[in-house]
């Protein structure tokens, strides 16, 4: 488990390295008494482990930009990924800025040689929403312009180049404002200019659904997200069968770039299992797969702030996936 003394620590993110886990993660300083203002009030802790249990605290790695509250990074610097490219590390990461009180969220990015000291893209942001196929700021009906959490695949196009897949956590512009919430989708060549594209999935179920990934297991592909019972749409609550239910959603395909589609309920955690958010799904140095996730409210209903510790994933013959007791 990974718990600080003066800091709650919430959404992550992995870079492997040989065999060394490096664990990225949001936090901000207990001091501020109310965890609900962490959001405002965060930067980017990293931590080493090779069993995924243990972890050695690192330097900090980044920090929302100061002296410029135009600065597209000058409030936040949220969920993010960190993948390798060449001889230098790269990790995308969501800011806003203070001059828009946070409410508009974009993608920007770092590099560093060595995954301990990051430097900040001069050309920041790199990915913003397109409103042609993505809500912008619609504050009569949501709280933000969504375009976090980016998730990077690397895949290759027809000649047999790099093609890189950006997946973020966004608002379509269609259908009822509550059922918007989406997997947006940008493509790069070169992992620094990136198109936008339609939404990767949008199936008009959730407000939001954050925190997405893809990895492949066995066979199959999954992407995960996690969604929150408050922001289950009217539509989807009103279906037969469906529970309204915080955690980690998943969808599965036989392809990486889809079709997705659920199998059963579609979710990973149970429903006491509610006070896990924002889960990774990370392979171990044993080579199976295993959970992780940031436990957020304990029975009590008090934040705790921690990252737990790995829990094993089984998958059964149809494809479904669960975690051990």
């Amino acid at each position: 488990m990974l718990q600080l003394t003066d800091k709650w620590v919430w959404d992550f993110w992995f870079a492997v390295d040989g065999d060394d886990y490096h664990l990225f993660y949001l936090q901000a300083n207990k001091s501020l008494v109310n965890p609900d203002l962490r959001h405002w009030n965060v930067s980017v802790g990293h931590a080493c482990s090779r069993d995924l249990k243990n972890w050695t605290i690192l330097p900090d790695a980044i920090a929302p930009t100061s002296g410029d509250d135009n600065a597209v990074d000058s409030f936040t610097t949220w969920t993010g990924s960190v993948i390798r490219h060449g001889d230098e590390w790269l990790m995308f990461y969501t800011g806003t800025k203070r001059a828009e009180k946070g409410l508009v969220q974009r993608v920007c990015l770092a590099r560093s040689a060595d995954l301990i000291h990051w430097i900040k893209h001069d050309k920041n942001p790199i990915v913003e929403l397109d409103e042609r196929w993505y809500d912008g700021l619609k504050l009569e009906y949501w709280h933000d312009a969504s375009w976090r959490d980016p998730w990077i695949i690397v895949d290759k196009n027809s000649a047999g180049d790099p093609l890189y897949h950006m997946l973020v956590t966004c608002r379509v512009n269609r259908g009822e404002p509550d059922g918007r919430g989406a997997i947006g989708y940008a493509s790069s060549a070169n992992l620094i200019d990136w198109q936008v594209g339609d939404a990767f999935l949008a199936p008009g179920w959730f407000g939001e659904m954050e925190v997405p990934q893809i990895q492949k297991i066995g066979e199959r592909y999954y992407l995960f997200c996690s969604v929150s019972t408050r922001f289950h749409s009217a539509a989807h609550k009103a279906q037969q069968g469906v529970v309204p239910q915080t955690g980690v959603k998943y969808f599965s395909s036989a392809q990486p770039m889809g079709p997705y589609g659920v199998i059963g309920n579609g979710f990973l955690t149970r429903p006491e299992q509610d006070g896990l958010y924002a889960g990774r799904i990370i392979q171990g140095p044993d080579a199976n797969w295993y959970f992780m996730a940031f436990l957020g409210n304990d029975d009590q209903g008090v934040f705790q702030g921690v990252i737990i510790d790995p829990i094993p994933v089984r998958q059964a013959d149809d494809g479904s996936l669960s975690l051990a007791d």
